[in-house]
């Protein structure tokens, strides 16, 4: 093994990272999160060039105000399996306090209740005639 293949599993770009242990699900994913300034590295926004090692502390922010917390472990080039992709970070996020909770699900529950309950289909023969019927469009 070279010295440049021995070099490159001790650093890692983070948006290769971040795809590679399926924390998102592609890397222009992660990009965009990292340009977005949703990643910290170690206490500082990160672009999604910067490198990682292992011991580097990484924060994501999620949707709804969420915070993920991890710790690099490990470092692979290619995607692994969802399973080995888990061994290579700990994740250390605290537990949500009951109010932070409570607050999470009065927002998923408000914004559920936001959406259609069914979208419909464009309208059938039958609903399209009774449509020009009281709009007074002649055929």
């Amino acid at each position: 093994m070279s010295d440049g293949a021995a070099t490159a599993l001790e650093r890692l770009r983070l948006d290769v990272w971040l795809d590679v242990t399926c924390l998102f699900k592609t890397r222009s994913e992660a990009q965009k999160a990292c340009k977005g300034g949703k990643v910290d590295v170690n206490g500082q926004r990160a672009k999604p060039h910067r490198e990682v090692s292992a011991g580097d502390r990484i924060t994501i922010t999620r949707a709804l105000g969420g915070r993920q917390q991890l710790v690099v472990k490990g470092l692979v080039e290619r995607h692994v399996a969802k399973a080995e992709a888990r061994e290579l970070y700990d994740d250390v996020t605290p537990p949500p306090s009951p109010e932070e909770a409570e607050l999470r699900e009065l927002v998923r529950l408000a914004s559920r209740a936001s959406r259609p309950a069914r979208l419909q289909a464009a309208p059938g023969k039958r609903e399209r005639r009774t449509l020009r019927r009281l709009k007074g469009i002649d055929d």
